[in-house]
This record gives C-alpha cells, sequence and structure tokens, in this order.
C-alpha cells in the first residue's frame, strides 16, 4: 500500500456506501494501522487517537462496513477541525489504495469502545472493499459550486479546484475564498438554524477536511518543508463568520495556516 502524492486523489474520491462485509485481510489492516499513526495533525499540541473497530463495535449505522476507524481527541481550541485535517487523509489514502471509505456522522461506537480511551469520541469513518465504483471517472461527476461560486481570487485555480472538492456534512459547501497569488482567506459562513442545532460538530470538522485539501495542493505543487512561526493575537469578532488563512510564497514554498474563530475572537496560527 502506497501512502506517496494524495493530490490525485482529489479529484477522483467519492464516498462509498455500499461494502462487501468480507473483512480486510490482517497485512493491509496492519498498513492501515501503520498510516493512521503516521497522520499530520494541523496542531501538534492536541492529543488525539484512532482506532480500528469492527462493524459490531458500532451503534446507528444505517449502512454496514466492515471497519471503522473512531477518532478520539483531547477537547482543545480547534480539536474538531484538526481531526478533520487528519482523517481526510485517510480518506485519500484509502482511494488511492482502492478501498472504499465514508466519513461517518451519526453512527456512534460501542459504550466499551468510548470506554477504552482516554479522550473524547469525535467521529467515525467507515471503510472496506466496495460494491459500487471506487472512483469518479471525472472531475464533472462532483456535486459541487463552481469555482466563480466560492472565490473572487484569479491565478490560484490549481490551489482552488482541490478545497472546492472537498467534502463536507450533507454536502453544504460553505466555502468562500478571499486574497491573492501570495495569500488565500477561506471563510465558512454563518450556519442555518437546524444546521447549528445538529451538526456544529460537523461544520468545524468540515473545515479540517478543506484544508487538508488545500494544504495536500500547495505540498503538491512546492513539495517544500514549512518553517514555524507561531503567533497569537486579539482580533474584533466578524459575525457568523469563521476565518481561516492560507499564506503561501508566490512559489508556493511555504505557507501558513490561520484560525479566527467566532467564538472567542482569538486567532491562533499554526504552521504546517
Amino acid at each position: 500500500m502506497e501512502n506517496n502524492d494524495l493530490y490525485p486523489m482529489i479529484f477522483r474520491r467519492k464516498s462509498i456506501r455500499t461494502y462487501d462485509m468480507a473483512p480486510l485481510n490482517e497485512k493491509i489492516l496492519q498498513k492501515i494501522s501503520d498510516s493512521l499513526h503516521a497522520l499530520q495533525p494541523m496542531c501538534d499540541d492536541i492529543k488525539t487517537e484512532f482506532t480500528i473497530i469492527s462493524y459490531n463495535q458500532v451503534r446507528r449505522a444505517r449502512k454496514k462496513a466492515p471497519h471503522y476507524i473512531a477518532a478520539f481527541s483531547e477537547k482543545k481550541a480547534h480539536y474538531l477541525t484538526n481531526i478533520g485535517f487528519m482523517l481526510q487523509q485517510m480518506d485519500l489514502f484509502f482511494s488511492a489504495n482502492e478501498i472504499g471509505s465514508c466519513w461517518q456522522g451519526i453512527p456512534q461506537p460501542t459504550k466499551k469502545v468510548k470506554e477504552n480511551s482516554n479522550l473524547a469520541f469525535v467521529i467515525l469513518m467507515a471503510f472496506g472493499n466496495t460494491k459500487e465504483t471506487l472512483h469518479r471517472m471525472n472531475v464533472s461527476e462532483f456535486n459541487r459550486k463552481l469555482l466563480s461560486k466560492i472565490t473572487d481570487i484569479t491565478g490560484m485555480k490549481e490551489l482552488l479546484d482541490a478545497a472546492r472538492l472537498a467534502p463536507s456534512s450533507i454536502n453544504s459547501q460553505v466555502w468562500y475564498f478571499k486574497g491573492n497569488e501570495t495569500m488565500i482567506h477561506a471563510y465558512v459562513g454563518k450556519p442555518g438554524f437546524l444546521r447549528r442545532l445538529f451538526a456544529t460538530t460537523l461544520l468545524q470538522i468540515d473545515v479540517g477536511i478543506a484544508l487538508c485539501h488545500l494544504k495536500i495542493a500547495v505540498e503538491h505543487f512546492g513539495k517544500k518543508e514549512p518553517f514555524p512561526i507561531p503567533q497569537q493575537h486579539r482580533l474584533p469578532l466578524r459575525r457568523g463568520i469563521l476565518t481561516l488563512l492560507l499564506s503561501t510564497s508566490p512559489s508556493y514554498i511555504n505557507h501558513r495556516l490561520c484560525i479566527d474563530t467566532v467564538f472567542t475572537g482569538h486567532r491562533e496560527e499554526i504552521i504546517k
């Protein structure tokens, strides 16, 4: 199993909902476990844990898969975004290795699985061999907004297309990107009333998924290690807006992620 350039999978991946319930062999599961341990976090200071469990360790699953990844995390600022950022790497990894996968917002692991971790449960990802077509044949098969509907930036299509194709809960696609060729600000609009009630957690995870795609695109075109410049600031709030910043050099050599939370007005810059 390979885990090299995940960028091409952004344009081919799809969420798989029908699985062959035969379990994957132990050699493949070990490779998957190794990949889980190698995931890159968005926030280095947040403890996370990823556990592979079987379908009989999951409750409320409408469509079953032979295996699931249960994601756990320490509850700190941006922990949900961090989980989305990390676990989307596995979604692309599965697609690159001919294994189906799908984010699971409603199912929960059993009480026993939760009690085996000292961290808080966040979300599940189903995976296994699929009974349906694994990949999209071309980008036209994505049900996504046009690039012109989510950005006013010109000349950055190769980066923004990757973020545009990110999966999101109920395909909400609430992104909007502003900036120029040296800096991209990604905004997430205020969710509707029902989504605020039931899907606030998923919204923050969605942000991490989009950032994962954006980061992979930057690395694909730049292929240089970033350097850390941690900073903290106080900023005025933007009502109903979560702001994310990706800063790059014109040649995409370095990039910086920055989050403005609407809840505290605190901005934390996270370098990856």
